[in-house]
């Protein structure tokens, strides 16, 4: 087994133990957390037709779900997470209005989707598992439906990725993030396979998506849309 699979096998454990702070944590981990979720929900509009199914993938607490099902409260939403309690978390917030499943990305609910969405997730799964991913989404997707994947991305330079980096650190910690918190933030970033936005808007095409892009970007957070055909 690869040190990647180990880490990704180790990651539902790691969000289990972070389930009952990880909202208010997640606030000040991500400065621009209010643009980057209302950017993912507003991408949705992009499918041009009504949305009736729509998954999340690494749906954690419910967070980009919540918004979701507020943008689009006739929609069957279904959470996809690898972390019981963080599934818990989320069913406490959205109730029976939603379906929960617990398991990994290497098998998708089946289905056809009208809408894909993922936050903060897909960066636990190395460059291979991205592509392979994203080419299993071509097939998930129904026709003209969208996917909106709301992530945390490389720079595309070492001199920008520095500078990024020191970015995140000053802004967390003017939000509020205490040394302890952002020390601990620090070691379950070990767990990340960051890819830039170039790279994935490229892999997104190569699995048949069409038109990729991004369409938020804060430093290292961004929104990627892309669409199947049809």
């Amino acid at each position: 087994m690869s040190y990647v699979v180990m880490k990704m096998n180790n990651a539902p454990a790691i969000f289990d133990a972070h389930a009952s702070d990880y909202e208010a944590l997640r606030r000040r981990l991500v400065p621009p957390y209010e643009a980057f979720y209302a950017a993912a929900v507003s991408a949705l509009a992009l499918a041009g037709r009504p949305l009736r199914r729509i998954l999340d993938l690494g749906a954690g607490t419910g967070l980009l779900a919540r918004a979701v099902a507020d943008a689009y409260p006739r929609a069957q939403l279904t959470l996809f997470d690898g972390s019981p309690a963080m599934l818990e978390r989320a069913r406490a917030a959205l109730g029976d209005g939603a379906s929960y499943i617990t398991g990994d990305f290497s098998a998708l609910p089946p289905g056809r989707w009208d809408a894909v969405v993922s936050a903060l997730a897909i960066h636990h799964l190395d460059d291979p598992g991205k592509r392979d991913l994203f080419a299993r989404l071509h097939g998930a997707l129904a026709p003209g439906g969208i996917f909106v994947n709301a992530e945390q991305v490389r720079a595309p330079t070492a001199f920008l990725q520095e500078a990024y980096d020191g970015w995140h650190e000053r802004r967390a910690l003017e939000l509020g993030t205490t040394a302890q918190e952002w020390d601990a933030a620090r070691e379950r970033m070990l767990l990340d396979h960051l890819a830039t936005a170039d790279q994935q808007l490229e892999w997104l095409r190569e699995a048949g998506l069409a038109d990729a892009d991004c369409i938020f970007k804060d430093h290292g957070f961004a929104v990627l849309v892309a669409r199947r055909p049809g």
